[in-house]
């Protein structure tokens, strides 16, 4: 969620803003097709390997959007595991072959996107009494009806996007993705990367939140002030904001000053002695009690949620003119495809399977209890699907998924969906038609960079889809089990998984339906939102970062900051310093995925009532010690980066 809602980050941040030039890529293309004729074998005979790494990808995405409320594409350290398990365990060397490996990886990460960012606020109703948790056959249909919407949705469009606007639609992450696969010879050494940068995040997190030897965080109060600075030190952060760049993260990082050293002090300096709503006690009191954070979790995170549904409606805004040019585009070139050829490179799924399948989703969404619409209800979810759908493919392909306005959509589908229904079966009827959009949207996008790929590489496009379609469904598979476990081991709302994006999910529909939000500081979040968009700061990220943490924000930072300076370095070529940036993207990328794992085994441990710590008995080095780590997963970075295999040689 591309943000897949609330900005999905760019895996390849330095080769996506490369626009390869239309003679390169169309001579890359032909030249491909010619090489690549055959030696492509069936998505079935990869569905171990891909039955196994896709639930990674997947459950890896899942915790941490619902920790930091961002999620990653998985496709550039898709493709470089790809390689490694196409090579080394499965001995063959074609680059079809890591295509397919690759497609089906990355189709985890887009569903559990679109799941986790709405479906915890039905665990979050349950934990306060208002129903039932959902059923993993609940949460699997869910994910499931979306993401073979989202992929049925995207052949047709095919030939429209793909192939007739090949020059005019870059589809950058598709494109860096075809450029990774294409360095075949350094397969090895890229993978190397990812599982080092995997390696050294899974033995940071366990320090940190297993064996907990040393704080998760850095803080310092200002006591005159009432504020508050610090950071984290979790490398999977570091990773994100090194990821994102600069400028994102500086954005993210200003909004989280402005929550906590501008908001908390304002409310503390003029109502300290006053009972606020949703507060129960005199915010002097929640002070004393909770410090700076009490603050922030009774009233500017309320702020921050007007701000971010404000910003999702404004990219949706200004996206209008292009949503409806792009969808009357797309559907001048589907009506204007005419007939397919019969080469390898043009075979699609069948229109008659597609169909079927399209009425097959739209009867079991219309038949699922979970999902509490008629006939027309479910013919208007594919309708509006489709059209999503149609958007988000189109839209990724211009701007990249860090651009696509999915968390306007999915806010957009609440709001219609929430008004005439009531009681907490609206409520969770209105959340499980927001996760299936979300998903379809998420899956385009995501599908129609993959086939990008393909397009780029010579691969069939057939094979392509019938290989996003086995993702989906090993990760519809696995996520309900990944939600379950992270409810079990620590329950949604709480410090380890504050689920971000659902608790907003929640709050909007609680809003529309009962009436008891605390508007007031809503309306505030929504006027900043404004004044920021006004002076031309992008506010979704601005707004993300009022709603998170400080702290997280400045781990966040961190990792842009060491972007930036590599990135500005004089007397370095310019090919150096992409082949540098490259490779410590590939290790951010690693990283992501080993704390995410380790935190999910952590989850596991929990559920158990297995404590790491206790092996410690409470011993822990301090802040000092957090000063220690911090700076390690620096250096880790830096010397798989600046000091690696492409350093400058004097």
């Amino acid at each position: 969620m591309s943000y897949i809602s609330f900005y999905t980050i760019l895996v390849l941040v330095g080769q996506s803003k490369r626009i390869i030039k239309k003679e390169e890529k169309h001579e890359r293309k032909q030249r491909f097709q010619t090489l690549h004729s055959g030696g492509e074998s069936n998505p079935g005979n990869h569905s171990d390997i891909c039955y196994r790494w896709c639930p990674v990808f997947g459950a890896a995405n899942a915790y941490l959007g619902l920790r930091v409320g961002l999620t990653v594409s998985a496709s550039i350290p898709a493709a470089v595991i790809s390689m490694a398990i196409i090579r080394i365990i499965m001995k063959k060397n074609s680059i079809l072959e890591s295509n397919i490996v690759q497609t089906i990886g990355s189709a985890g990460e887009s569903l559990a996107a679109g799941a986790i960012f709405t479906l915890p606020a039905l665990f979050l109703w349950a934990a306060e009494g208002k129903g039932e948790n959902p059923g993993l056959i609940e949460i699997t249909v869910i994910a499931l009806c979306g993401g073979i919407l989202g992929v049925m949705f995207m052949v047709p469009l095919r030939n429209a996007l793909i192939v007739k606007e090949h020059a005019t639609l870059p589809y950058p992450e598709g494109t860096a993705c075809a450029d990774v696969l294409l360095a075949g010879e350094e397969g090895g050494s890229n993978a190397s990367t990812v599982f080092k940068g995997m390696g050294f995040a899974a033995i940071f997190k366990f320090i940190v939140d297993g064996l907990k030897l040393v704080p998760s965080e850095i803080n310092y109060t200002f006591k005159s002030l009432g504020g508050q600075i610090g950071t984290q030190i979790y490398p999977a952060l570091i990773g994100v904001g090194y990821i994102v760049g600069p400028r994102i993260s500086s954005y993210m990082f200003v909004g989280g000053l402005f929550g906590w050293c501008v908001l908390i002090p304002i409310i503390l300096l003029f109502g300290s002695d006053i009972v606020m709503y949703p507060g129960t006690t005199t915010i002097a009191q929640i002070f004393a009690e909770s410090g700076p954070s009490g603050i922030w979790g009774s009233y500017v995170r309320y702020i921050g949620a007007g701000a971010i549904a404000t910003g999702g409606l404004i990219s949706l805004i200004k996206s209008f003119p292009l949503i409806c040019r792009t969808f009357a585009q797309a559907m001048k070139g589907l009506k204007n495809s005419g007939a397919h050829g019969t080469a390898r490179t043009d075979q699609d799924l069948p229109m008659n399977v597609i169909l079927i399948s399209i009425a097959a989703v739209a009867l079991v969404i219309w038949l699922f209890p979970a999902i509490p619409v008629n006939l027309a209800g479910a013919i208007m979810i594919v309708v509006f699907g489709f059209f999503f759908a149609t958007v988000s493919a189109r839209m990724v392909g211009l701007v990249g998924s860090s651009n696509n306005p999915v968390s306007g959509m999915a806010i957009a589908t609440l709001l219609l969906k929430s008004m005439g229904m009531t009681g907490i079966e609206g409520m969770t009827g209105a959340i499980a038609i927001g996760s299936v959009i979300c998903v379809i949207a998420a899956l385009a996008g995501d599908t129609s960079q993959d086939l990008k790929t393909g397009y780029l590489l010579g691969a069939t496009p057939k094979k392509q889809q019938i290989g996003e379609l086995i993702g989906i469904l090993a990760s519809s598979l696995a996520i309900g089990g990944v939600l379950y476990l992270l409810h079990k081991a620590w329950g949604y709302g709480t410090a380890e998984i504050p689920a971000p994006q659902a608790t907003l999910m929640k709050m909007i529909v609680e809003g529309i339906m009962g009436g008891d939000l605390p508007w007031s500081l809503v309306f505030i979040g929504v006027f900043i939102a404004i004044g920021i968009e006004i002076v031309g700061v992008p506010v979704m990220p601005f707004a993300v970062g009022l709603y998170l943490p400080v702290q997280l924000n400045a781990c966040i930072m961190i990792g842009g900051i060491i972007n930036l300076l590599m990135n500005r370095r004089k007397n370095v070529d310019q090919k150096t310093k992409d082949a540098q940036l490259n490779d410590g993207t590939l290790y951010c990328a690693g990283m992501i995925a080993g704390e995410g794992l380790v935190g999910i085994a952590l989850a596991i441990l929990a559920v158990f009532t297995i404590d790491p710590s206790s092996i410690l008995k409470g011993f822990s080095l301090g802040v000092i010690g957090s000063i220690v780590v911090l700076a390690l997963i620096i250096l880790t970075l830096l010397k798989s980066s600046l000091w690696g295999k492409n350093r400058v040689k004097k």
